[in-house]
């Protein structure tokens, strides 16, 4: 199993667009950094919303599985970054939802914990590789 994205420059801008099937996103640098416009999301906003998205999707599989019906799903990720060349080095998440039928969430938090991709493939360090030029 594969998930292609594919990104390319914004024309007039320094931007990129990055998109899968019919969605879209936009990727930049703040304003006056290296020509970035502040029109979308930088690396560590991405990966924490790819961390935070992810576990969003969990929540909703699990609570699917286990017969429970989520009402809110509220999730905060910190990213922390350091280093020359910038890395991230922590991330941190917060998580609270509701079920509509008033009981706990714990069980549902901890079992979409346990299947969520995106932090089990950070945790356990994931091969990245780099090439010049398009397939």
């Amino acid at each position: 199993m594969e998930a292609v994205v594919e990104l390319r420059n914004v024309q007039g801008t320094r931007a990129a667009m990055g998109w899968a099937g019919g969605h879209t996103v936009i990727i930049d640098r703040p304003e006056g950094r290296a020509g970035g416009m502040g029109l979308g999301f930088n690396g560590a906003q991405m990966l924490g919303l790819a961390l935070g998205g992810c576990f969003c999707n969990d929540l909703r599989y699990t609570a699917e599985t286990m017969g429970v019906d989520l009402d809110t799903v509220e999730v905060t990720v910190t990213v922390t970054l350091e280093g020359e060349p910038l890395v991230t080095t922590a991330a941190h998440m917060q998580v609270s939802c509701t079920r509509t039928d008033g009981g706990d969430c714990a069980e549902v938090i901890d079992r979409a914990r346990e299947s969520c991709m995106v932090s089990i493939s950070l945790q356990r360090g994931v091969a990245v590789s780099i090439v010049n030029g398009l397939a």
